[in-house]
Order: structure tokens, then sequence, then C-alpha cells
């Protein structure tokens, strides 16, 4: 019997199996960045997930760097959130908040003229994602440090406007070279102040972040998402073992619900590491199989596995999964209602069917 579908205590929550629902970028809250019926259906059909993690949300006007993706910092923003996690609870399902600023992975374009902000004045290489013309991605602003503990407070309401929003906690998202990304890594943070530098210090603002959020939710319901290897938006470390190591430790000390850890397994993982060093629950993600997440919760590496596109194009996964039933297929389709939430359910199409879904934005978080 697969342990995937073993029952599994990760912080407050017991939930009913080891099958995440992996955070995923879909573009579909408009221009005031509302979450809408469309979304509360999407989420609802997947609510068999042992625990959905939402899309990235940004937690202020400042921290967005895409069109179409949703807010957390006023009212009308929460309203909609709720309309979400009431169709995910009265369908049995539980779902965390992933709180999210982008950092230098923006445009002026999308704050009102302003620069993007960082630790430190270097730009990614590569180009904005959606923005037309193309164009490369702008030198940031570096923060102040007196700035600093405005942004963490923008991560503590953000905390507090999902707890009016119903959520059953949140998820910090520290990965894919956004900004607390920015600043544990040594390639981004140039920093001569008390949050660059050492590991100490580069961990610094993720961990005020954390002790932000804890005091409102309770650390129990506090998860963290980290990409140890990951060279997404330019990101790198000279030393990835010491930051994550001491991050894993830290976040131990605080006993956090749980880390997700994205990263392809490789000689170099971190996985097992992190999952040694933080004791706790650990979600593994990226390009995994059912058969890949079993060998790791037997392994002790991790404790549930994350889907991302497979949940896109199989709103009932867990199920499928379970029965060893087909997957149906990711297709392309360009941002339309189409492909969104009427993927085929195992049940209603006798495990048939394709599921359209527009890739360029199925990128986790």
């Amino acid at each position: 019997m697969s342990r995937l579908f073993d029952p599994l205590k990760v912080g407050a929550l017991e939930l009913p199996n080891r099958v995440i629902m992996a955070p995923l970028t879909r573009k579909r809250s408009g221009v005031e960045r509302v979450p809408n019926a469309m979304m509360a259906e999407y989420y609802r059909q997947r609510a068999g997930a042992g625990l959905i993690l939402s899309e990235a949300t940004s937690v202020s006007p400042q921290g967005v760097g895409y069109w179409g993706t949703p807010g957390i910092w006023n009212d009308a923003q929460v309203q909609g959130w709720q309309h979400v996690t009431r169709q995910v609870h009265e369908a049995d399902g539980r779902i965390f908040l992933q709180l999210w600023h982008v950092g230098r992975i923006s445009d002026p374009e999308l704050l009102d003229g302003q620069l993007p902000v960082a630790p430190s004045a270097i730009a990614a290489a590569g180009h904005v994602s959606g923005l037309r013309p193309k164009r490369p991605h702008p030198i940031p602003r570096a923060l102040e440090t007196n700035e600093i503990p405005g942004i963490v407070e923008d991560f503590r309401q953000g905390a507090e406007r999902a707890k009016a929003a119903d959520f059953d906690g949140v998820e910090l998202h520290a990965a894919n070279g956004y900004l607390i990304d920015q600043f544990l890594q040594d390639k981004t943070n140039k920093r001569t102040d008390c949050y660059g530098g050492t590991v100490e210090n580069r961990a610094r603002f993720l961990l005020e972040i954390a002790d932000a959020v804890t005091e409102v939710w309770g650390a129990d319901r506090v998860g963290v998402h980290l990409r140890p290897r990951g060279e997404e938006h330019d990101m790198g470390d000279s030393n990835p073992k010491a930051i994550f190591g001491y991050v894993a430790d830290e976040l131990a000390r605080r006993k956090i619900a749980f880390i997700f850890v994205r990263e392809i397994e490789a000689e170099d993982s971190l996985l097992g590491e992190i999952k040694r060093r933080f004791g706790g629950p650990v979600i593994a993600n990226e390009l995994m199989s059912k058969e890949d997440g079993e060998r790791l919760i037997e392994s002790g590496h991790a404790d549930a596995l994350a889907f991302g596109r497979d949940y896109i194009a199989n709103p009932d996964l867990a199920e499928r999964l379970q029965q060893n039933f087909p997957l149906n297929t990711p297709n392309k389709v360009f941002g339309i209602s189409f492909g969104y939430p009427d993927a085929t359910h195992a049940a209603n199409t006798y495990r048939i069917g394709k599921a359209p879904i527009e890739e360029s934005v199925t990128f986790h978080g």
C-alpha cells in the first residue's frame, strides 16, 4: 500500500493523504487582482488534495511582478479569497495562502513607474515575463535598511488578511528568485548591513517575516517554500548547504508546520539534509512521479509530494493516483476560462479527456 495515501500530521492539521497541490500561478485575477468565481471553482475541484497551497499572492502593490496575479492587501481581495476558501472547505479541503513579494522580478510598468526593489542593485538576466515590447529586467533599487521593517509588516498584514479570508494557514514564498530568496543567496545579496554577508545576516529577513507571521497564525499553521539549488531568475549561492542548512535549523527551532523543497534530484541534492536538520514535515517537489514520491517517503527524505501541472490537468489527481487511473495530458491554450476550471474528472469521463492549460503560467508560486 502506497504511503502517499497515509494520513499526515502537518502542524495543526491532519491531512488525509500526502498528495499536495503545489502553488501554481495562473493569472486569472484581473486588473484589480481580486480572486473571482472561476478561481473558487478551480480550487474547489482540487479539494481532494491533502493540502492545497494557493498560487503566489502579493502582500503589497510593490510586490507584484505579473499581470493578473492575486493580492491580499485590501478588503476586496480578502472578500474574493473568502469565496475561494468557502468552496474548498465545503468540499472538505484544506488550503494555505502563499504570501509573496517578487522583489527585482518586476518592471516599472507594473509598479506605477517605480523601480522594483531588491537587497542589492543587481538586475536579473533574461526578460520581463509577459510584457511587450520585450525588455530586459531593469536594475532594481536596493532597499534602504530602514525600509525593510515595512516589508516585514506587509507580510504580517498579509497573514492577518489571510486569516480574515478563512485560510487554514500561510506559506512564505522564499524560493524561485523572488524577494526573500534574493536576500538568502549571495549572488543577489551584496549588502554590508545586518541583512547581508554572513548566512545569519542573509537569513535575517526571512526569519523576521516568519516570526511576524507566526505571531498571527501560530507556528503550526505556517510553512516556508525553499528552492536550494534552482537557477531560476538568475539565482545562485557560493555555499547552498550552509545557507539552507542554517535556515532549516532556525525554522526547526521555531517549530513551523512544514518546509516545501522545490529541487530536482541530483548528487548534490539538499532535500535529505534539509529534512535531517528540520526534523518536521518536508514536502518534496519538482518533476516527480508517484513512484518518486513513494521512494522519497520510504527513504525518510520527505513526508509528502507536491504536484503542479498534473494538478491542473487532473483536478482529482489524488484519487487517480490512488486508483492507478491514467492521467490527463496537459495541452496548451491561452489565458481564458477554457482549460482552467473545466479539466475532466475520472468519475465523469471514465478516466479520459484532455485538460488544456496555459503552460507559460504554470510555474510554481
